[in-house]
């Protein structure tokens, strides 16, 4: 089974730490942020894994060199460009394509998730399948009574983002998005469909093509998820990890 890990960011919410090393090589609980989601991808059975890189690649290439994960692990490189997460997923087409969906995980988000039941969930129409929950945050997906994405609303600034034109995010059910997603094989026909270029969101394509293809919810009956992307949450993330 195929996944892809985003390492490729700039970090810039864990400097001065990122001033010398990739975010995805900071260090929690003795091994690095990329170690811990490496063996909760491996552990489920997924042995073909992208890992992007930009920032310090030499570092990442050179520890995945170094260390035996148990599955075969190729380098996304995008020293080039950091074409942000869409525009990594578009770019490592070659590595990704084949005939099941594909795990996409951020490197710097640690979970409980049973990735089993994560790809359970994603169905053979949906172009991706989103984990969310109802965790509280400023930024929510916005889906509507099938479950199917429909926008995006900020609730500090009260912007919403719709293809459905002014929607009222009462109406929809408002969900956290926790950076891991199931995708369809499709989406790299999509991505040229809408014009999409070298560097976009991903979000930005789904709030486009929730227009015309289901992307789903995944909503795990209980989830302790934590994006350890800022320096305040390292110390949290050693106890998150504890046994």
């Amino acid at each position: 089974m195929k996944a892809m890990i985003f390492a490729a960011g700039l970090g810039t919410r864990l400097k001065p730490l990122t001033d010398t090393m990739p975010k995805a090589l900071v260090p929690v609980a003795g091994k690095p942020l990329l170690a811990h989601v490496l063996e909760k991808l491996v552990g489920a059975g997924y042995d073909d894994i992208t890992v992007n890189v930009h920032h310090f690649p030499d570092q990442i290439i050179k520890y995945l060199a170094d260390n035996d994960f148990g599955a075969h692990i190729s380098i996304s490189d995008e020293r080039d460009l950091l074409r942000e997460t869409g525009g990594g997923i578009k770019f490592a087409r070659p590595l990704l394509e084949g005939s099941e969906p594909f795990l996409v995980h951020n490197v710097d988000i640690l979970s409980d998730l049973d990735l089993e039941w994560f790809r359970s969930q994603h169905r053979p129409d949906a172009l991706a399948t989103l984990l969310v929950s109802e965790r509280k945050t400023q930024r929510y997906l916005l889906f509507d009574s099938d479950g199917c994405l429909a926008g995006w609303t900020n609730i500090a600034t009260g912007e919403v983002r719709s293809p459905r034109g002014s929607i009222d995010p009462a109406n929809y059910r408002m969900l956290a998005f926790s950076g891991i997603h199931c995708i369809s094989q499709g989406i790299f026909d999509a991505f040229t469909r809408y014009g999409f270029g070298n560097r976009f969101s991903i979000m930005d394509f789904y709030l486009t093509a929730c227009a015309d293809y289901p992307i789903r919810a995944a909503v795990p009956t209980a989830l302790r998820l934590l994006d350890v992307g800022k320096l305040d949450t390292l110390t949290e993330a050693e106890s998150f990890l504890r046994p």
